[in-house]
């Protein structure tokens, strides 16, 4: 599986998460998107449909509406949804404060759902006209895995041909069998490809082709390529899309999933030093050494002016202190955070390195006096508002050797807490 660029933005490339390039594609078009999101997912075992399934605090299909999002040349979205989920998703879409969003019923069937969707975009409430788009995105709710540039194939091919289409080879061979349940025959695997989602149609050959399916069509069919053949003449153009289109299905799709967003997350850390010239020394050395275990880390002196700019790009905050009372500094950045709604999408991690036996005068044995009390309280909350507050006690030693593996703990031990992201340690104040 492709390393990812960022929740919904996936690449072979290996990038950080926030340089994604926002309008790098032009677009001269209206374009929309459809997200049937009606399915009842039966096959996860779960009582929650997989769409509305949480991981990292986040319901699945947050992470697919935030993948249209972020192309900034995709006008509107519609999620079709079964009638008894439409309040919790308007809560979804207000909780994580997505725009130009539509919320529309689903229908008894996939192909229901989706014609719901698609005339939403041109008939708005009590049958009014509404601008249409020239060219509709269909994708499914649960393929968050989606990158702009694939999009765009699809967008672009779809304006030219009328319909297109992701496909991806076949990975297990498909064979028939007879009525008595052994095998009839067996297809030719590089004949055939796996249709896969996005999909997309000039608005009309969509619209049109729904209008003139059967009945049969929209009970049981599931190929929206198929019914623009079949009823418009469209053929489609098909695309070989990347590994990352992938849907959650079963229940570990969503252990999945969430495995891919963590690593997204653990691109990158800041590592802020207060100023002082001990825990900038320090900073430098973790820099050296969590650059080692594939994490890209910067060191800056503090969360202000241009400095600042930190806290709307990383996710993943060390603040370096030699002394005990440097503790309130976590809290004003703590505060900074919440003010920024930074944690809104994905949990944001603090972790406090307190250097002890430094240029402060105290001794390895100085006790921590009521700092873990406090740190334990102020994780607490955070933990509330998504953002996770670990602590780590590092003893400084003259020795060199013995201080470089010091370091080197510290720097596995701030890689592990951010990659697990576990809500279990938070307010733990470990030792290095």
């Amino acid at each position: 599986m492709d390393r990812p660029v960022e929740p919904g933005h996936f690449s072979a490339c290996e990038a950080r998460l926030d340089k994604h390039i926002a309008g790098r594609c032009s677009v001269d078009f209206p374009v929309a998107v459809v997200l049937p999101a009606g399915g009842s997912g039966e096959r996860t075992g779960l009582l929650t449909p997989k769409q509305f399934c949480t991981f990292l605090n986040r319901p699945l299909i947050s992470y697919t509406i935030q993948t249209f999002e972020r192309v900034p040349w995709i006008q509107s979205i519609v999620v079709v949804v079964a009638k008894e989920s439409l309040d919790l998703m308007m809560d979804i879409i207000h909780r994580f404060h997505h725009r130009n969003v539509q919320v529309v019923h689903g229908g008894s069937t996939r192909h229901r759902s989706i014609f719901n969707g698609v005339r939403a975009l041109s008939e708005g409430e009590g049958g009014t006209a509404r601008v249409k788009p020239k060219v509709v995105i269909i994708h499914d709710a649960v393929r968050p895995f989606v990158e702009e540039d694939f999009l765009l194939k699809i967008t672009m091919a779809a304006k030219e041909q009328g319909a297109a289409g992701a496909i991806r080879p076949l990975v297990s061979t498909v064979i028939a069998t007879t009525l008595e349940g052994y095998l009839d025959h067996s297809l030719e695997r590089t004949m055939y490809r796996a249709s896969e989602m996005p999909q997309g149609f000039i608005y009309d050959v969509i619209y049109q082709a729904y209008q003139r399916c059967s009945e049969s069509d929209f009970e049981f069919g599931t190929e929206c390529l198929h019914l623009a053949l079949q009823y418009c003449g469209t053929n489609a153009k098909l695309i070989e899309g990347p590994p990352t289109l992938w849907k959650v299905t079963y229940k570990r799709d969503l252990a999945a999933a969430e495995s891919i967003v963590k690593e997204t997350l653990s691109q990158s850390a800041c590592v802020v030093t207060g100023g002082s010239a001990q825990a900038t020394e320090l900073a430098n050395a973790l820099q050296k050494s969590m650059s080692t275990l594939d994490m890209e880390v910067d060191v800056i002196s503090d969360l202000m002016g241009d400095d600042a700019k930190s806290l709307s790009k990383e996710w993943n905050f060390i603040r370096v202190s030699v002394n005990s009372s440097c503790f309130s500094e976590v809290g004003k950045m703590l505060s900074a955070l919440e003010e920024a709604d930074r944690a809104l999408l994905h949990p944001v991690v603090i972790i406090w390195v307190y250097l002890i036996g430094s240029e402060d005068g105290s001794s390895a044995s100085e006790p921590m006096g009521g700092e873990p009390a406090a740190m334990m309280e102020l994780a607490t909350g955070a933990k509330l508002g998504n953002i996770l507050v670990y602590g780590i006690q590092l003893h400084h030693s003259k020795e060199a050797t013995l201080w470089g593996r010091s370091v080197e703990k510290v720097a596995q031990m701030s890689c592990a807490l951010i990659r697990d992201r576990s809500p279990a340690l938070t307010g733990q104040l470990l030792q290095a």
